[in-house]
């Protein structure tokens, strides 16, 4: 691998996964590289990403059970739906993949890498990227009261909560207001206080069952 591509912090990333998402996430950043030779490595919201043009290709994540992989832009969301590969959750169309058997095979995700590069290549993403769109607005994220009491004992938690972006306030929100029972909430609370102090975003709605980032 060119060492101009690639990135430490994405090596350390891959060295601190469980062993069963290691050689997984290794084998998708090798064929990303082979496919997309232009593509270099950068990390995002704490996950490895591609980058080409300064234009995101596509993402890679490990979590407690399994591995997410997915590509960026609507070009390849159409691809991919054509042969029945539809994102169940924003972290791709590719399932939970606990092992290099889950995988698609190395023809077909070269073939998908390459399609990704030349969506940018040819200038069609920065298109879809540059047309203006209608702003959404959003509601103001609204802090659970357990989670505001919380946060005030902690003040480290409340700093980095504090300049956390909407999004990512609105994703703890969203996590500890969802608990039904007593003890999920608290549970999640000693969770998010840990993860929040460490500077560390929450990713619940992309695994409402069961979503821990790695450690």
């Amino acid at each position: 691998m060119d060492n101009a591509q690639s990135d430490p912090r994405v090596d350390a990333y891959i060295e601190k996964a469980a062993p069963f998402a290691q050689p997984i996430l290794t084998h998708l950043r090798e064929l990303m590289h082979q496919a997309c030779p232009r593509a270099l490595e950068t990390m995002k919201w704490g996950m490895p990403f591609f980058v080409q043009q300064n234009i995101i290709v596509a993402h890679l994540a490990a979590f407690k059970r399994h591995v997410a992989f997915g590509f960026w832009g609507p070009g390849m969301k159409k691809l991919l739906a054509k042969e029945g590969l539809v994102a169940k959750s924003s972290m791709g169309p590719f399932g939970h993949l606990s092992s290099l058997r889950d995988l698609p095979p190395d023809k077909s995700l070269l073939s998908y890498m390459g399609h990704a590069a030349d969506l940018i290549e040819s200038g069609q993403r920065r298109q879809s990227i540059e047309r203006p769109k209608k702003a959404a607005k959003k509601k103001p994220v609204q802090v659970p009261k357990e989670l505001a009491a919380t946060l005030e004992k902690n003040e480290l938690a409340s700093k980095a909560f504090a300049e956390f972006s909407p999004s990512c306030r609105r994703a703890y929100c969203m996590w500890i207001a969802a608990a039904k029972r007593p003890e999920t909430k608290q549970k999640r609370l000693r969770q998010a206080i840990s993860m929040i102090a460490q500077g560390k975003a929450h990713y619940w709605q992309q695994d409402k069952r069961e979503h821990e980032v790695l450690e």
